[in-house]
């Protein structure tokens, strides 16, 4: 019996290895019959799209990208949300659970260069925590186009305690596609709560533990 389950394991890896082999042939007998115009167009072509990264990366650095930075007036936020396409806001106030999401969020910030990492306290921006209803500390906002698409609040997605890993929050924060994550999701993503931050009302605070 395991002299015959060994050779159905042999067998399927052999298959697994053909297949590789014949996907390689494929693609060697098509750059084979590439000549050099069709090099030459590919060449530019990758060129073309490492110009495009660079001048993208470019605008992001100098839009703030890549750092994690505190804002000190609701005018800014304003300001951000509209000058980039993927912001995620820490709204915190002094306590330790939000200590905890900076420490993550300042990793992040440095690895994720296509989108803006700010923060921002509750207590003094009583008119955007009202506007966007926050009411828990820490709340991290989500947003995409100068809409909140959704929240991560608290800890209750990243295990109820705050001993979670960045990469546990990375791929929390990526299935809103607010970041690029080079990861495969396992998880679909939330059902959004799509709030409009061009325009205000009033405004109040939050809680925390």
């Amino acid at each position: 019996m395991e002299n015959r389950v060994q050779e159905i394991i042999e067998q399927q890896v052999l298959t697994v290895a053909k297949a590789v082999e014949d996907k390689i042939d494929d693609e060697i007998a098509a750059l084979e019959k590439l000549d050099l115009d069709d090099i030459e167009v590919l060449r530019e072509r990758r060129l073309q799209q490492m110009k495009k990264m660079a001048e993208k990366r470019s605008r992001w650095v100098s839009l703030g990208h890549g750092e994690y930075s505190e804002i000190f007036s609701e005018k800014d936020f304003f300001s951000i949300v509209k000058a980039s396409d993927r912001v995620i806001c820490h709204f915190y106030r002094e306590n330790w659970p939000c200590k905890v999401v900076d420490k993550h969020l300042g990793i992040l910030a440095k690895q994720h260069i296509e989108t803006r990492f700010i923060k921002i306290q509750a207590e003094k921006s009583p008119f955007l925590a009202e506007k966007l209803k926050i009411v828990v500390l820490p709340t991290i906002a989500l947003i995409k186009n100068a809409k909140v698409d959704d929240y991560v609040v608290g800890f209750d997605e990243l295990g109820g305690s705050d001993d979670f890993s960045t990469e546990e929050l990375e791929e929390r924060l990526s299935r809103n596609q607010v970041i690029f994550f080079e990861g495969e999701s396992s998880m679909k993503p939330s059902k959004p709560q799509t709030r409009n931050v061009r325009h205000g009302s009033k405004s109040h605070d939050s809680d925390s533990e």
